[in-house]
């Protein structure tokens, strides 16, 4: 390689903020769309473990009032008309439905157990969706996102190959440049999607073990109720 093409390739600026710069419009946008859908999947991410944390934390305080051995009726007094955790409302679904299946004269409106699980079923879908809530797009990210960057990277070097036809020039100083900002779209790609689909697997795990928490609250909370139905009748 003689020192003329050397200088010139040396002389050439390759930060990130220069080769943005020189890409065309279509893999700046590629680029910027990468950078946004990377920033937003973080602030998923981010927000997921905290509220997953809290969701953990209400359901472990809430499981140690209840198996305290505390009256229902209290308990479900004590929550009041707005309950702040998930494991709460659900209970708070069961005991309305539990409380109005009463008559006035005490007897049960008959079949109290199956409105007393369709109302926790049906509160236990509310919560999942919550929970799930912005993991689909973690998942769009990660399948999406290395292919979104690798169209960038081919419209890059498409755009490198007809500069090079055009200056009739094939030295490293011609085209290292183009090459370079091609592949930056696919690095981009790349840094959006691994952490999307690590955390979407784990979040995914995380939310499957809190929904199975719920559901198994709510069956041992159908169980106790459906032994005072028993009784009742």
């Amino acid at each position: 390689m003689d020192t003329q093409t050397l200088a010139a390739a040396h002389a050439v600026d390759f930060s990130m903020l220069a080769l943005f710069m020189r890409a065309t419009i279509t893999v700046k946008l590629v680029m910027i769309l990468l950078i946004v859908a990377s920033f937003w999947s973080w602030a998923i991410i981010i927000q997921k473990h905290l509220n997953f944390r809290r969701a953990r934390a209400h359901s472990s305080g809430f499981d140690e009032a209840f198996w305290s051995g505390e009256p229902l009726d209290e308990l479900y007094e004590q929550i009041g008309a707005e309950p702040e955790g998930a494991s709460e409302r659900i209970f708070s679904v069961g005991m309305l439905e539990w409380r109005r299946s009463h008559r006035k004269d005490g007897k049960l409106i008959a079949g109290a157990q199956a409105r007393i699980d369709r109302s926790m079923d049906v509160a236990i879908a509310k919560e999942a969706e919550v929970l799930n809530r912005g993991l689909s797009f973690l998942a769009t990210v990660g399948s999406t996102a290395p292919f979104v960057g690798l169209f960038g990277t081919v419209w890059g070097i498409k755009h490198a190959f007809e500069q090079i036809a055009m200056s009739q020039n094939t030295n490293l100083a011609v085209v290292a440049p183009g090459i370079a900002e091609a592949l930056v779209a696919t690095a981009l790609g790349l840094v959006a999607a691994i952490p999307a689909v690590i955390f979407y697997n784990k979040l995914s795990a995380d939310s499957d073990r809190i929904i199975g928490g719920y559901e198994a609250f709510a069956d041992e909370f159908a169980t106790i109720l459906s032994r005072q139905l028993d009784g009742a009748a």
